[in-house]
């Protein structure tokens, strides 16, 4: 599994947003949707804070530093999918958040659309976190380099 690489979280993010502002300029849709969730920032927040502690807890036992336990290689694998689903997820819910703003952001002078522009910046916020909070998680979970030299050099016999 190759390593996500920002660039494509941002163009996703990008993507998204704009399709989700066109969709938005559709007459009359906007009035028909419910009103966006305020309960999205906290709910992201809490997993991005679950993610960074994780990697935090998973890089000391990789590095088995003392009063750790050595971690199971597939557990690290299973974070590491963790890791980079939450950071492709964060991304896709990130660009339709920024969507909402950017067209609530031109409604201002409208109670629901401003309110709606704020929870939908907060939630946009929320999900930059846990993108970060998924790729530090994805980063702690690489095993560090020998700093002997290359594990597959073969010994001389001896």
């Amino acid at each position: 599994m190759r390593p996500s690489h920002p660039g494509a979280l941002t163009g996703l993010v990008v993507v998204l947003a704009i399709l989700t502002w066109a969709v938005l300029k559709q007459p009359d849709l906007y009035g028909s949707l419910p009103a966006v969730p305020w309960t999205a920032i906290p709910t992201v927040l809490l997993l991005a804070v679950g993610e960074a502690y994780t990697g935090w807890m998973t890089r000391a036992r990789i590095r088995r530093k003392p009063g750790t336990e050595p971690v199971e290689p597939l557990a690290v694998a299973r974070l590491a999918a963790l890791a980079k689903a939450s950071a492709y997820g964060g991304a896709v819910f990130a660009g339709v958040f920024a969507g909402f703003a950017l067209y609530t952001a031109g409604h201002l002078d409208k109670e629901t659309p401003r309110q709606d522009f704020f929870i939908a910046g907060g939630s946009f916020a929320a999900c930059a976190v846990l993108i970060g909070a998924a790729l530090y998680l994805e980063h702690c979970c690489k095993v560090p380099k020998d700093p002997g030299g290359d594990l597959n050099k073969t010994r001389p016999a001896g």
